[in-house]
C-alpha cells in the first residue's frame, strides 16, 4: 500500500499575497488554498499527497471552532492505514497554541507537522515552499512521531516551540529544551526524543464550542491592578491566566485580585511573560503553568476546565524538554 502525507490548510502568511514581491509586511494572509501552495513545491510533485482544506484565515483569529474541526480532521486522517503522517499549513501567531492543543487533544504515534511562513507566497524570497518541503520531509520519516512546527530547517516539539520573533525567517526556536530534529538537503536529523504523552481524545473538545468555558489572559506590570481581573471575574470567565514578570511574580494588587477569584471558584494559572525558562511552584504563590507560555497556558487551562465539564484531564509532561 502506498503510504501518502495528508496537508491539512487552514491559512496564514503562507498562504498569503502581497501587491508587490518586494513587500513582506503589507499582504493580506490566507489567500491561497493549500493545494496552490503544493503546486508551487516542484519537489513535491513526485510525492503521494492529498490536500484538504480546514480553514481560510489569519491566525490571529484562530477560533475554538477551527481548532475542533482542525483535530477532528488530524484524527480522522491518523486512523487511515494508508497515511504516514500529516502536515498542517499555518500562520504563525498562534502556531504554537494549535501546536500545543493538538498534542494535548491527539499525542499521535505519527507524526502531525505544522509549517508556516514568515513570509507572504509572493514575496521576492518566500520561506514557505522550503518550510512546506521539510514538512512533508519531516511527515515521511520513519522515526518521527508526535506534534511538531517544522520551520526555517529546524523541527520543534510542541511543548517547547515558541514564537520569539516578530520578522525574522528564524522566529521559532525551543528555548532551553533546543530543537528536537535539524532539516538539512532534504534530510532529517534527529536531535533528542519525539514527543510524547497521554492523548485526551476528541471526546474532551468534542462539545459545543459556543459553550466552551472562557477563559483570558491577563499581564501584570509596573502599576498594575486587580481591575481588569473584577471586570472579567464579573463577566463570568471561568479561568484566568496571568502573564507574571520574571519567574511568574504578580504586582501585588493583581495578586490580590486574583486570589479572590480564585477563592470565589475561578481557575487560575500563572505563567510568564517571558519566552523562556519555567515558573516555579511555590505553595504560597498562585498555581504555577510550569514551562507554559501564557498563550499554551490558557490552552491548559481550557482543556482542564472542560475536564471539570465531563472527564478528567491527564497532567501534561512538565518541562520544556519533555
Amino acid at each position: 500500500m502506498t503510504q501518502r502525507v495528508v496537508i491539512l490548510g487552514t491559512g496564514g502568511t503562507i498562504a498569503g499575497t502581497a501587491a508587490t514581491a518586494t513587500d513582506n509586511v503589507g499582504y493580506t494572509a490566507a489567500q491561497l488554498g493549500v493545494q496552490a501552495l503544493v503546486d508551487a513545491v516542484p519537489p513535491l510533485a513526485g510525492v503521494p499527497l492529498e490536500c484538504e482544506q480546514v480553514a481560510q484565515i489569519n491566525s490571529k483569529d484562530m477560533t475554538h471552532a477551527v481548532w475542533q474541526q482542525l483535530a477532528q480532521r488530524v484524527a480522522h486522517h491518523l486512523a487511515r492505514n494508508d497515511v504516514t503522517g500529516l502536515v498542517v499549513t499555518h500562520g504563525t501567531d498562534t502556531l504554537e497554541e494549535t501546536a500545543y492543543f493538538l498534542h494535548r487533544v491527539l499525542s499521535p504515534a505519527k507524526p502531525v507537522v505544522l509549517t508556516a511562513a514568515m513570509r507572504p507566497a509572493t514575496a521576492l524570497q518566500a520561506d514557505g515552499p522550503q518550510n512546506l518541503l521539510d514538512a512533508v520531509t519531516v511527515a515521511l520519516a520513519p522515526e518521527a512521531k508526535g506534534v511538531v512546527v517544522a520551520i526555517a530547517g529546524a523541527v520543534h516539539g510542541a511543548l517547547d516551540v515558541v514564537k520569539r520573533h516578530s520578522y525574522r525567517l528564524d522566529a521559532f526556536d525551543s528555548s532551553d529544551a533546543g530543537p528536537i530534529a535539524l532539516v538539512r538537503e532534504g534530510q532529517v536529523q534527529p536531535l533528542r526524543e519525539w514527543p510524547c504523552g497521554p492523548a485526551l481524545g476528541l471526546d474532551r473538545v468534542a462539545s459545543d464550542v459556543t459553550r466552551w468555558p472562557a477563559v483570558e489572559i491577563v499581564s501584570s506590570h509596573a502599576g498594575a491592578t486587580g481591575l481588569a481581573v473584577d471586570a472579567l471575574v464579573a463577566q463570568g470567565v471561568r479561568g484566568i491566566v496571568v502573564a507574571g514578570t520574571g519567574n511568574g511574580s504578580v504586582h501585588a494588587a493583581m495578586e490580590a485580585a486574583l486570589g479572590d477569584a480564585q477563592t470565589g471558584g475561578v481557575k487560575v494559572l500563572r505563567a510568564s511573560r517571558c519566552a523562556g525558562g519555567v515558573v516555579g511552584d511555590d505553595p504560597s504563590a498562585l498555581p504555577s503553568a510550569g514551562a507554559l507560555t501564557p498563550g499554551k497556558a490558557r490552552v491548559e487551562l481550557l482543556l482542564q476546565l472542560l475536564a471539570a465539564d465531563g472527564i478528567s484531564t491527564p497532567s501534561p509532561a512538565s518541562g520544556r524538554g519533555s
